[in-house]
């Protein structure tokens, strides 16, 4: 098993944008793999590759019954309805607030041999889908939180024991919430 350690919420990798993967290699399919055991090992719906430290746009998810990877992933919102729901992060450990998600999204992007891919998601599967691709915008799901619910979660990040007093960043996503994209 390569579980590796996971970056906690004050490291600069999360708030970094990743690169396109270009190299579809033997790299490529140890990163995938190491994602998918720390993902397992810690019982996450996901995870995306800054969260191991590495700043490329690969994430693995299993979750509400569906499980793979996705490379140099992009989403579109379908219709126009939202979720608003309990979300959680493995590099905020033992949290979770109420995010407002698409409740539809289409997902495309590429598998460990460049191949296209493409996964719809409604539900659970969305929020993880539209939460790990945030992670390689770096962008946390914090971002996405209402302003007092925000500082609500600043305030318990900054007394967590595994917080360590950085300066928290916060940062607007790419992806607009509200409207087309």
């Amino acid at each position: 098993m390569t579980v590796q350690p996971i970056r906690l919420f004050g490291d600069p990798v999360l708030r970094t944008p990743a690169a396109e993967v270009v190299d579809f290699d033997r790299e490529l399919h140890n990163l995938v793999k190491d994602l998918w055991d720390t993902m397992e090992s810690q019982g996450g719906a996901g995870i995306a590759a800054p969260q191991l430290g590495v700043g490329l746009r690969v994430f693995t998810y299993h979750c509400d019954g569906f499980a793979g990877h996705m490379i140099n992933p992009v989403w579109t919102s379908v219709g126009e309805d939202y979720q608003l729901g309990p979300e959680g992060c493995l590099s905020i450990p033992g949290f979770s607030w109420d995010c407002r998600r698409h409740s539809n999204v289409v997902a495309r992007g590429c598998n460990l041999h460049g191949e296209p891919i493409e996964i719809e998601g409604t539900d659970l599967l969305a929020r993880c889908i539209q939460h790990e691709t945030d992670h390689l915008d770096g962008v946390l799901f914090v971002d996405r939180l209402d302003d007092a619910t925000r500082k609500l979660a600043m305030r318990e990040i900054r007394n967590a024991d595994w917080f360590d007093g950085a300066v928290p960043t916060l940062k607007q996503s790419p992806h607009p919430l509200f409207g087309a994209h």
